[in-house]
């Protein structure tokens, strides 16, 4: 495999699809309203920070891609909003014109058929290259352990400590970014929420949201809260701070 990563600004021919992947992200995913400050305006506003890759093989065609934000941090300290509150602190860095001084990875999305062929470390290490470019010293992420999904009610504290026999983590994604020379911080346990009613949870899962208190929903990191009289369900998704110190030049 040949992959061939850039950024969005050298290759803006991918504007128009870059979206349009066949990836393997849950429905209600898309239905984080703080999202649309990034996403709404990536390709003309943030295409430095944006990184497409394709293959030789297939010229043309999205394999996968990648997103970070610049932003304004307040302290030393990472954020418990993870995902949520850099993009609004990048958002209103922009809006506002003030200086950025730290940068957050948001996603890498890999194509559903080639997910499990090495394309993810490629991308984690071609974030830290473009982040150490553009003049940081430091790529954090709030990673989003791609295997907690299977037991939505571990607390996040204590999936994130487990580790194999050889002092890895236990989770294959976050075994990525420590391999990548990645850091583990602390737990962001409030880093994306998403809030609908009944009605609306019902045609992003499939799931009936017929009773109150948790539900588990295929995807979910953790159970999603319902409220029937109140005809709302909330979900709260934690992830896991981690710091990737760069190498300038």
């Amino acid at each position: 495999m040949s992959l061939r990563i850039t950024t969005l600004a050298e290759r803006p021919e991918f504007a128009s699809s870059l979206w349009d992947m066949d990836d393997a992200w849950p429905a209600f995913m898309m239905e984080d309203p703080i999202a649309d400050l990034f996403y709404a305006i990536a390709e003309q506003a943030y295409a430095d920070y944006v990184l497409v890759a394709d293959d030789e093989a297939e010229p043309g065609r999205l394999v996968a891609r990648a997103c970070m934000i610049p932003y304004t941090s307040k302290d030393a300290e990472l954020p418990d909003g993870g995902w949520d509150t850099v993009i609004r602190r990048g958002w209103l860095a922009r809006e506002r014109g003030l200086a950025t001084d730290r940068i957050s990875a948001l996603e890498i999305t890999v194509r559903r058929d080639r997910l499990g062929t090495g394309v993810s470390p490629r991308m984690v290490a071609a974030l830290r290259e473009q982040a150490a470019r553009l003049g940081f010293t430091e790529l954090v992420a709030p990673v989003r352990p791609n295997q907690k999904h299977l037991e939505p009610h571990t607390p996040m504290t204590e999936y994130a400590a487990r580790t194999r026999a050889d002092g890895l983590p236990y989770d294959a994604w976050l075994r990525v970014h420590v391999r990548a020379g990645g850091r583990i911080v602390k737990v962001a346990p409030r880093s994306m929420v998403v809030a609908g009613t009944l009605a609306e949870w019902r045609s992003w899962t499939g799931s009936p949201f017929d009773r109150t208190g948790p539900v588990e929903v295929p995807g979910a990191l953790a159970p999603v809260h319902c409220d029937v009289t109140h005809d709302h369900a909330v979900y709260v998704e934690p992830n896991v701070w981690v710091s990737h110190l760069l190498t300038q030049g």
